[in-house]
Order: C-alpha cells, then sequence, then structure tokens
C-alpha cells in the first residue's frame, strides 16, 4: 500500500493529501515565489493529479499569469486564513505542485538532490543555501519551447550571491 501525506491550512478547514513520493521536488527562487511564500524560496512537491485529492473544504483560487512562461499559474488556498496550499498550472495540467510547508508531516518526502531542482537560482536570496549535489537552474528546466536545460551540479554546497 502506497504512504499517504496528508497537508492543511493554518485554520484546518481544508485538508488535502496525495499518495505516495512527489514525481519531483522543486525549489523555486523566482520572485513569483517569494512573494508567493513570504520568503526566500518556494519548495514545490509536485504530484500527479491522480494521486492527489481534496479530504475536506473548498479551497478558493487565484489565477496569476507567470512572468517566466506567460501561463496561468493557479494558486489554491483557504478562503478563512489564507494559508497558500497547491498551484496548478495551465501549462502542466496534470500536476499538482503542493506547497511543502503545509503538509502535516514537512519531512516526509524524498527532497534529496538526485530528485530536487533548484530554479531561478539567479534570482535567489544572497543567504541561500544550495547543497553538494544539487541541480541548479538560472532560470527555468526548460525554454518555452519545451526544450530542458542542462543544470549545473554542484559539487559542494553554494551560498547564492556569494
Amino acid at each position: 500500500m502506497s504512504e499517504t501525506h496528508q497537508g492543511r491550512c493554518l485554520c484546518g478547514d481544508v485538508v488535502y493529501e496525495a499518495q505516495g513520493q512527489p514525481s519531483t521536488v522543486t525549489v523555486c527562487h523566482c520572485r513569483f515565489c517569494q512573494r508567493a511564500t513570504g520568503g526566500a524560496y518556494l519548495v514545490d512537491a509536485l504530484y500527479k493529479r491522480s494521486r492527489f485529492r481534496v479530504v475536506q473544504g473548498q479551497p478558493a483560487t487565484y489565477d496569476h499569469l507567470s512572468e517566466g512562461s506567460g501561463n496561468i499559474v493557479h494558486i489554491r488556498f483557504c478562503q478563512r486564513c489564507g494559508t497558500k496550499l497547491w498551484l496548478e498550472f495551465q501549462r502542466w495540467p496534470e500536476l499538482v505542485g503542493i506547497y511543502a510547508g503545509t503538509l502535516d508531516d514537512p519531512n516526509g518526502f524524498d527532497r534529496s538532490p538526485a530528485r530536487t531542482h533548484y530554479i531561478f537560482a539567479d534570482q535567489a536570496a544572497d543567504w541561500t543555501v544550495m547543497p553538494e549535489g544539487a541541480r541548479v537552474y538560472g532560470g527555468d528546466l526548460s525554454t518555452p519551447e519545451g526544450a530542458r536545460i542542462a543544470p549545473l551540479c554542484l559539487d559542494a554546497p553554494r551560498i547564492a550571491g556569494g
């Protein structure tokens, strides 16, 4: 049986769950994610939509035009407390990106460098540390046309801006 990862908003009105490990994990340093989280970056656990479901409540939606891709990002959040819970993407309709900090156990999924992409590193806060083995991209993982970009693979930890 597959492991279940449950998460919720701050007030508990909206509860969701995802099955198994995420398809991939993205640590995004873009200005959108910095503003959306109020922090230095977003840890985004990406699940196939078929492995994600809302258990309780009905989230509200804010649609935002991505400066990077030119596509709409649907931000799902709690209407009562305002907690951002997950993202849905016009560009990748089969994926749901969970704000990892909203998981009941934010350490319960694999965030190893081999499974994680560090994107928009050129916008990272100067004090951000990226671990040895990280696959780092100055911008997005791919071009607007969908071609993959080769990452810089770190052979030692690195501090952004340093």
